[in-house]
């Protein structure tokens, strides 16, 4: 098989990138992002790939064996915008929201695609790839939700390229995520001064929440946030509604469960000092934590991508945790390893920035894993 080169492969990735980032994908609606991925990969010969109900595009190349290993990247991103962005190439450096989390790492998968295309690759153990959907924020994993689903038992190890080169992420971090609304009778600030306010209801979860000692254990980490908060009419109303978003997360199971049995009783003792107001408890994302699971196939994977990101980085790798598709594989007993595949930085914001040059050392680790895998 002819010898990958990276520069070979490094401006049809940005090129991709660049198209990719002015192709708006907020979750749930990365539709336009998924039409184009397809599109891509029939036209470099991937006449099969095809888009599922969870909005994932899915391409394979089939070998002796019936179990996949597994690459993937994320289409969404955590912006909001329906209207497309404009990237900002001065030559070394291209800025655009999402440019690096996800967009770059879904081009060195088609890129890497293209390669195995080019030279007529044929599989041994058989490879899956697929392009994601709803892995940020409250997509809550739609998308490697639906290939686990669809696939169960049958991929054996999975690997997701997301992130900076200085890094692996392999343990999963848990969250669950609530909306709480609340809803009272309302009135005029001072003709109906004394009426309970729900933004003061929502204060005391608030206040509450942010007195909590977070339960701890050696080689662990719990948090807890409140991210959002809406509501209220005018600064003369005593608002009838207002509505908030919180989490807790917490790498160890037995750790989630004592947050969300804290949280559960912060929600009961308001609610019963507050029997005016109707206070809504909705659960609006829940990401599991690790299973208990022999994790020795797991380390392997996990030192040879380290491996690999050294050779091709110079760096040193750390180990980190981390809420990623990696969750749902790991809540199944199945290892998967989170890559990292650029070198840039302000992560979602609207300042993020990718190094253009780290593209061909990201092309490298891709093929770095592969080849050990293949």
């Amino acid at each position: 098989m002819k010898k990958f080169k990276a520069n070979e492969y490094y401006q049809f990735t940005l090129d991709i990138t660049k198209i990719l980032c002015e192709i708006p994908a907020p979750s749930g609606l990365e539709d336009q992002r998924a039409m184009f991925i397809k599109d891509v990969l029939h036209s470099i010969g991937y006449i099969d790939a095809y888009i599922d109900s969870a909005k994932n595009v899915i391409w394979k190349i089939d070998g002796k064996t019936k179990d996949y290993t597994l690459f993937m990247a994320h289409t969404d991103t955590v912006f909001p915008d329906l209207k497309a962005f404009s990237c900002l190439d001065d030559g070394e450096i291209i800025r655009c929201p999402g440019v690096c989390d996800d967009t770059v790492c879904l081009a060195i998968i088609l890129a890497y695609s293209k390669y195995l295309k080019d030279v007529g690759f044929k599989a041994n153990n058989s490879i899956m790839f697929c392009a994601n959907s709803c892995e940020e924020g409250l997509g809550n994993l739609k998308g490697v939700r639906q290939i686990f689903n669809d696939f169960a038992n049958k991929i054996k190890v999975m690997f997701t390229l997301d992130g900076d080169y200085s890094h692996i992420v392999n343990k999963s971090v848990g969250s669950h995520r609530y909306k709480i609304t609340a809803k009272t009778i309302g009135g005029h600030s001072f003709n109906a001064f004394g009426r309970e306010s729900a933004i003061a209801v929502l204060a005391r979860i608030v206040d509450r929440i942010y007195q909590i000692d977070v339960p701890k254990k050696e080689g662990t980490k719990t948090t807890y946030n409140v991210g959002l908060i809406n509501g209220g009419t005018s600064v003369n109303t005593i608002a009838q509604q207002a509505d908030m978003l919180c989490e807790y997360r917490s790498d160890d199971n037995d750790l989630l469960l004592e947050m969300k049995n804290r949280f559960n009783s912060i929600f009961k003792q308001t609610k019963s000092e507050y029997p005016n107001t109707e206070i809504l408890i909705e659960l609006v994302g829940d990401r599991p934590a690790m299973a208990n699971f022999d994790r020795t196939k797991l380390n392997e994977y996990s030192q040879m991508a380290v491996d690999v990101q050294h050779k091709f980085s110079g760096l040193d790798i750390k180990i980190a945790s981390g809420s990623t598709d990696c969750n749902i594989p790991h809540s199944l007993g199945v290892p998967a390893v989170c890559v990292g595949v650029y070198e840039g930085g302000g992560v979602h914001t609207r300042e993020e920035w990718l190094v253009k040059k780290s593209v061909e050392t990201g092309l490298n680790i891709m093929h770095g894993l592969f080849e050990k895998l293949k």
